[in-house]
């Protein structure tokens, strides 16, 4: 069987990330699309618009220094507009090395990107790492 649209819609967007292609990225989000992330450091909160996701996302690259990795798992949907993402993050920052299994749930209009939801596995490791 073919894989759903929104799965490839999600899929192309994990590939994107991974090279670092941003254009791309940007192509794949609305304009007005908000990126939700959990937890009480300085890259958490919700990041409105393609420029603010954007740029979340060279934030979390330059203070990784480069060595971030999402590697996606599994993609799940519902057909009515929401994809689950299920996906595990490494990288080092300052002397720590981070690794857990994240989500993200995505919502999707037509064939873009609305909204994305960002679930962790560990709270208060995930604040530390990135506090």
């Amino acid at each position: 069987m073919a894989e759903h649209p929104h799965a490839q819609l999600v899929r192309k967007g994990y590939e994107a990330f991974a090279r670092g292609d941003m254009d791309t990225l940007r192509g794949l989000m609305s304009a007005d699309c908000t990126h939700h992330v959990p937890g009480s450091h300085q890259l958490s909160g919700d990041f409105k618009g393609q420029d603010a996701i954007i740029g979340m996302y060279g934030q979390m690259a330059e203070q990784t220094g480069g060595t971030m990795q999402v590697d996606l798992r599994s993609i799940l949907v519902d057909g009515r507009g929401h994809a689950v993402a299920v996906h595990r993050f490494t990288a080092d920052r300052n002397g720590k090395h981070f690794e857990e299994n994240g989500c993200i749930v995505f919502r999707i209009v037509g064939d873009k990107v609305t909204d994305l939801d960002e679930c962790v596995e560990d709270m208060d490791r995930s604040n530390d790492f990135w506090s």
